[in-house]
């Protein structure tokens, strides 16, 4: 909501605006929290946020009827302007900047051209929600002259009054209606005056003597700004400055595509001499980190076949898995376009884990249809037919607990829920078409291209082919032997599985407790943001003149393509001694070298603060996730429930500032409010008012009129409607001295209202901030190296329990926010994947006490996850978290392929020992083939550069980090524990059948072992 007070200051607006408003919108349905600023220039902005999930409409919807019942309690003045209720997301979509770079257009038509030609047209735009001008429209200034107006006996009512009473419009009807004439002619009035010399010609008064006095000789009147609070340039030139915003559930990137449509039409009619410039625009850093992750997806499906073929030796068998990784990514787009889900990095990260998750059940297809080639099948038909036997109940059990521990977390709130979301249905749908495809497409690829490479006497094709698969199989039947005797190790020794199992988990919540924490990484998006304040009282001319001096050495850091300066307006409000640089980095590619990432860039920019010694200056780069926050770092309101003075509560935040900033995970603490702008106090002695016969509401409109800058009218021009606003010249206002020249009327009499007003200099603020109907004071701030923004939300609250006293408080805002609500996520993703997966086994194997054999080995994979993110110097983020997620479901997937065996192995008559060992052997090379081309798929994300680097390494670090410990653990473990558990369940239910199976493979495993045991007796 936004609204003015003009010529109050910050204390009045908020008493006579803001409260009013926010008593009645509090508690609007579905609000999340509420914040307000007021400042001194009159301007008020207020923002109601609102849960994750609400629908827009109905929000704002709810909001605007709330504030209806709020206007009566506001200033005339304040409802006349209106209080325009916006429903928008706080995302910034685009910053652009119209300049002169041959300054042959001031400032001033720079940003009526934006006001006429620009933000028209593009809030035509579908998705557009906001045009945000840093700058004023046109309005008729009328400047009143105190003198003459004392000589004529006036005050700024006569002059208002006169506007009101000829600067109007009319309907005049017509001539000859409803009359049997030839013509009729419709009477049309002037209307509304649209030029300077018209509203000089306006009567303000008959004279005697016949004379008429007119509003020119009292007040000079031009075309001027309805407001003179920035002084906006663009690389040193002139300039008009816009922000674009988009509307709740548009989709950010085919608006900011319309608008760019758009401003290439304005561009080519651009007046000679004026430039249309992009300072920012989210879809540069979106692109660009797309095109590095589509690179990365191309590397992963090529890795990926390399190791198929290396485990297969076989192009006709790397082929299937290949084919199948194409279907399913092809069906997954097909599902994210019906579906409505937009091409983003959640969703090409999801694709790039499918890609190692796709390819497991046609890996595991092929390699059972090899192992039949390998006992000795010529019937490609027969050895599928056989294959697909022995391995449906793994598919289905395996896709069955993947799907389960996405779809439910895609089911969470906040914004957590909304990354979730889109990955867990991304990655679930890929994974389902990915067992539709094991099913039906790669078993008939396998019927039709595979070929035994064995002859029928049992001779290998001496090939190229075969003497690689001869020199892989003498390796990897080393490998095995070795790995048997691990296995053998693990099943005989149990202190040697407990004892891993123990520590595994010591390690998980050791290294959950210290990995450092974020909600996302920070990223390089490509701007910078810089806030810059002077000395409080400093006049907007000398600001220009401090960030003059600023510009020179902004201009020396080649990585800077174009900056926007805009005095007048920073992170900490609208104010004089405010100051804001809006800075457009160089490509990523054009700044590779050293000092030209944007935390290098932010280090040079305090290098030159420090050489600034006139103003105090902060540096931030925008919100990894747009509309959260103002930037990136931490954002904190200190919150006074005592409502007590102001002072008090500005030294209660110093001393906690002071104390933030002695914390070694804090680089930069910054707050920007200030209590000591020079003000006067204003004191109408009502006694005196009394005895003179006026009131003191009558003395202050009287200086509203001349120091305020009061909306007295409208005027048409440029087929638009401005605001008429009269005040006294500048001249006339410099100092508290110009009271004693400023007249109010008392009868027919003249008398400066220094008689009746007492100023005493004083000191105030500029702005006044509140959060949830709490006075606030807004302190921001930045991670110091080696520290997450988890370390310094902790680090925030240990600091507040000593230092803020009693009866004030804190909360967080912006993205801090989300990441202080969310900071559990982790363990309730565990908990809820780990009792779905528990569940889906319990069914699978109708047993309570067999699923822990599989799900005690995956605490101990995930172990992996942080101990590379340790390892690395990564923090456990969204994104990190999505890989734990497919970590539980791909790990658990694992032991199935072990545990699935060994059962069938065990109904079959053999002992636990021999189903657990013949299993192991058995699944070896399916679970290393899943396992190597998880790992290898994720390389190219893993060790990423350039743009969205630090999210792709997050994901992909804990998920290789995962997978290589998980299954190496995995290996050993599950074996030893399915003996323990099975021998429980069967102690429990002796009633399983022993000695029926069908599968002619696992018969001929019991009789060689019989034969062994034959022999060995013998």
């Amino acid at each position: 909501m936004v609204t003015s007070y003009p010529g109050a200051s910050a204390e009045t607006v908020q008493k006579a605006v803001i409260v009013p408003l926010e008593e009645a919108i509090n508690g609007v349905e579905n609000m999340n929290y509420i914040t307000s600023s007021a400042s001194n220039t009159g301007e008020v902005f207020m923002i109601v946020y609102f849960k994750q999930g609400t629908d827009p409409d109905m929000a704002a919807v709810n909001v605007q009827n709330r504030v209806s019942t709020a206007l009566g309690l506001l200033p005339a003045e304040v409802t006349q302007i209106g209080v325009t209720t916006l429903k928008q997301q706080n995302s910034r979509l685009m910053q652009i900047a119209l300049y002169s770079p041959d300054d042959s257009y001031d400032m001033q038509f720079l940003n009526n051209y934006m006001k006429i030609n620009v933000e028209p047209r593009v809030k035509r735009v579908a998705g557009v929600g906001q045009v945000m001008v840093l700058g004023s429209n046109y309005s008729m200034r009328v400047w009143l002259k105190p003198d003459a107006m004392a000589h004529y006996k006036l005050v700024p009512s006569d002059i208002s009054a006169a506007l009101a009473r000829q600067n109007l419009e009319s309907a005049t009807g017509s001539f000859g209606e409803n009359q049997e004439t030839a013509f009729q002619y419709a009477m049309k009035y002037t209307g509304r005056f649209s030029t300077p010399e018209e509203f000089g010609n306006i009567v303000v008064r008959a004279l005697p003597g016949g004379e008429i006095l007119r509003l020119r000789e009292v007040a000079d009147i031009e075309l001027g700004d309805e407001a003179y609070n920035y002084l906006t340039t663009t690389d040193g030139h002139h300039a008009a400055v816009a922000e674009f915003y988009q509307t709740a559930g548009s989709n950010a990137t085919a608006v900011i595509n319309g608008i760019n449509e758009v401003l290439e039409e304005i561009e080519s009619g651009l007046p000679r001499g004026v430039e249309l410039i992009t300072l920012m625009n989210t879809n540069d850093f979106l692109f660009a980190s797309i095109e590095q992750v589509v690179i990365s997806l191309l590397l992963a499906v090529l890795l990926v076949i390399l190791v198929v073929y290396v485990f297969l030796q076989d192009i006709r068998s790397t082929l299937i898995p290949a084919i199948s990784i194409i279907v399913s990514i092809v069906g997954t787009f097909a599902f994210m376009l019906i579906a409505g889900f937009s091409i983003n990095l959640l969703t090409l990260f999801a694709l790039v884990l499918a890609i190692g998750v796709v390819v497991d059940n046609a890996i595991v297809v092929v390699e059972a249809v090899q192992s039949r080639f390998d006992a000795g099948y010529q019937s490609s038909y027969m050895a599928t037919n056989d294959a697909m036997k022995g391995i449906s109940g793994a598919i289905t059990s395996s896709t069955l607990i993947l799907m389960a521990v996405f779809i439910p977390v895609s089911m969470m709130g906040g914004t957590s829920g909304e990354f979730y979301k889109q990955f867990g249905i991304t990655m679930a749908v890929a994974v389902g078409i990915s067992a539709i495809n094991a099913f039906t497409l790669s078993p008939a690829l396998c019927a039709m291209l595979l070929k035994p490479y064995k002859d029928e006497s049992g001779q290998t094709k001496q090939n190229f082919a075969g003497r690689f698969r001869n020199a892989f199989n003498a390796t990897f039947d080393a490998m095995t032997s070795r790995y048997m005797r691990g296995v053998l190790a693990f099943i005989r020794k149990r202190w040697l599985m407990w004892g891993t199992l123990v520590i595994g988990l010591i390690l998980l919540v050791f290294f959950m407790n210290t990995t450092k924490t974020s909600l996302v990484p920070d990223e390089d998006l490509g701007n910078i943001m810089i806030s810059l304040n002077t000395q409080p009282g400093t006049s907007l001319h000398r600001t220009r003149e401090v960030m003059s001096q600023f510009e020179e050495e902004l201009k020396q850091i080649e990585a800077i393509r174009h900056y926007a300066a805009v005095p007048g307006y920073s992170f900490g409000g609208s104010g004089s001694s405010y100051g804001m640089f809006i800075i457009e980095l160089k490509h990523w590619d054009e700044r590779k070298g050293e000092g030209g990432s944007t935390d290098e860039i932010i280090g040079r920019i305090y290098e030159i603060a420090a050489t600034i010694p006139d103003a105090s200056i902060f540096a931030m780069t925008p919100p990894i996730i747009s509309g959260y926050g103002s930037g990136s770092g931490f954002e904190l309101y200190v919150q006074d429930k005592n409502d007590g003075d102001i002072e008090v509560f500005k030294n209660v935040v110093d001393a906690y500032v002071e104390q933030l900033s002695l914390r070694p995970e804090i680089m930069m603490v910054y707050s920007p409010f200030e209590i000591n702008y020079p003000q006067y106090k204003v004191e109408v002695d009502a006694a005196k008012c009394e005895q003179a016969g006026i009131s003191p509401a009558e003395i202050l409109e009287t200086i509203s009129g001349y120091y305020g800058g009061q909306y007295i009218s409208n005027f048409n021009r440029f087929s638009k409607l401005y605001r008429v606003i009269q005040q006294a010249a500048p001249e006339y206002r410099v100092t508290a001295e110009s009271a004693n020249h400023i007249y109010v009327r008392i009868g027919d009499e003249m008398a400066p209202i220094s008689q009746f007003v007492t100023l005493t200099r004083t000191y105030g603020t500029q702005t006044l901030d509140r959060f949830n109907l709490y006075s606030s004071i807004t302190i921001n701030g930045s991670p110091a190296d080696g520290y997450s923004s988890g370390d310094v939300i902790n680090a925030i609250r240990e600091t507040a329990e000593t230092a803020l006293p009693h009866g004030y408080g804190y909360e967080f805002g912006g993205i801090t926010r989300e990441e202080s609500n969310s900071s559990n996520n982790t363990i309730i993703i565990f908990i809820i994947c780990i009792v779905l997966v528990y569940l889906i086994l319990s069914a699978l194997y109708e047993s309570f006490l067999l699923p822990f054999a599989i799900l005690l080995a995956v605490p101990v994979g995930l172990m992996g996850s942080f101990l590379f993110a340790t390892l690395l110097g990564l923090e456990n983020n969204i994104y990190m978290q999505t890989g734990l997620i497919m970590l539980i479901g791909l790990l658990a997937k694992t032991a199935i392929l072990i545990t699935e065996y060994a059962t069938k192995r065990r109904q079959a008559g053999m002992s636990l020992t021999q189903a657990a060992y013949g299993a192991a052997k058995i699944r070896l090379r399916p679970i290393l083939m899943t396992a190597l081309t998880m790992i290898f798929g994720l390389l190219p994300l893993m060790f990423a550069s350039g743009v969205g680097a630090n999210g792709s390494r997050s994901l992909a670090s804990g998920a290789v980090g995962g997978m290589f410990v998980g299954t190496l653990v995995l290996l050993f473990l599950v074996p030893a524990l399915f003996i323990v558990f099975q021998t429980l369940q069967e102690k429990f239910n002796p009633q399983i059948p022993f000695g029926n199976t069908e599968d002619w493979a696992i018969q001929a495993e019991i009789e060689e072992v019989k034969e062994k045991k034959k022999n060995k007796d013998k």
